[in-house]
């Protein structure tokens, strides 16, 4: 007998951006200047306590309008396919975003932010501290990505 998972997801909030169209969003959110709003919902306001002392956060979103994935795909940086593992690609059997971003703001339930990849109306799943001494490493290998990220796209 197969056993089942069942995974319930209940959004925190949801994510306001500049960016209404895949197309529009930037590759990578750390390149993009524009500014972004998140809304926590009320509910869920008493949460930010304290937030302001903090600089970068990590923000985790449901990629709402990703439809379907491949398990092999190319990428803006290389002409060869790569595993969807190893890739950055929105397209994924459960697509979460997971993005660290700059806090500029917060007014009350909502986070002003900069450096947000997220499309408009993104639900919000999570919000965590960025905490360098956590979450930074000092040795740390990109694969197949390595000296690429920094050269024109194909």
């Amino acid at each position: 007998m197969k056993e089942e998972h069942i995974l319930e997801l209940r959004p925190i909030g949801i994510i306001h951006s500049p960016f209404k169209y895949r197309n529009e969003a930037p590759y990578q959110g750390f390149r993009s200047k524009k500014t972004s709003q998140i809304e926590v919902f009320k509910e869920f306001e008493e949460g930010l306590q304290d937030i302001e002392g903090f600089s970068h956060i990590t923000v985790i979103y449901w990629l709402h309008k990703s439809e379907g994935y491949h398990l092999s795909v190319r990428t803006p940086w290389d002409d060869m396919p790569h595993g969807l593992f190893t890739t950055r690609s929105p397209h994924r059997p459960c697509p979460l975003a997971l993005t660290v971003v700059k806090l500029i703001a917060r007014e009350r339930n909502i986070l002003k932010v900069r450096g947000l990849d997220a499309l408009d109306g993104s639900p919000l799943l999570d919000i965590k501290p960025y905490v360098a001494a956590v979450d930074e490493r000092s040795t740390v290998k990109s694969g197949w990505l390595e000296g690429k990220l920094g050269q024109k796209r194909c």
